[in-house]
């Protein structure tokens, strides 16, 4: 890629999002279940209480990509990490302005401005001498 731009590093974390939500459940080491596994058809999965719907597991390129996704926040401050993952999961702009209590807009001038200092770095552009990445609104 020659040059990052905001909706490059915007669609980058959706799909980090994405392929997070899409990775198996996390289970108890140690404990497993020695009964096979039923094969259901698709009517009686869905009367099933217990029924899960689970999307397919990412590819392992879309795993590498999202682990190099998740290196770029370190370059960012707590809440702009909280900011751009919220916006990446798809959380309503009114819900996130009111959990960093401001305004909607000034919710998305931060999230522009987070996207924009990890494009800067992608770039390998240099921020000026005294300019602080935290935006004060």
């Amino acid at each position: 890629m020659a040059e990052w731009t905001m909706d490059d590093v915007a669609a980058r974390f959706v799909e980090a999002a994405e392929t997070g939500r899409r990775l198996p459940p996390v289970r108890v080491q140690g404990y497993f279940s020695v009964w096979p596994a039923f094969v259901r058809k698709e009517w009686e999965g869905f009367a099933d209480k217990d029924y899960e719907y689970r999307p397919l597991p990412p590819t392992p390129q879309a795993i590498d990509r999202m682990l190099e996704t998740m290196r770029w926040v370190q370059w960012l401050e707590e809440e702009q990490r909280h900011l751009i993952w919220m916006r990446a999961k798809q959380y309503e702009w009114q819900k996130i302005s009111r959990r960093f209590g401001c305004c909607t807009k000034t919710a998305q001038r931060r999230w522009q401005r987070a996207l924009q200092l990890v494009a800067d770095r992608l770039n390998s552009v240099a921020m000026p001498v005294g300019v602080s990445n935290i935006e004060q609104y």
